[in-house]
């Protein structure tokens, strides 16, 4: 069974660097100029934890193949 591929996606925009998700998933996110920025798209639920904890909702993570929003729950 392969496991499904993620997108992740983080609105610079809209991000106000609170750090959380490079808290919750450090092996994933960094702060780049004080907003957030994914270094890696490797599913993890720590993702799907960050993408739920970021207060302004900046991050999301889509199933690659079919674009379906994973996180954060609408």
């Amino acid at each position: 069974m392969t496991q499904q591929q993620w997108r992740i996606e983080v609105d610079r925009g809209t991000c106000i660097g609170s750090g959380m998700c490079t808290g919750i998933a450090p092996d994933h996110f960094t702060l780049v100029d004080g907003r957030s920025a994914p270094i890696s798209q490797t599913p993890d639920d720590a993702v799907l934890d960050a993408a739920e904890s970021c207060p302004v909702e900046a991050i999301l993570v889509r199933a690659a193949e079919s674009g379906a929003i994973l996180a954060p729950q609408q």
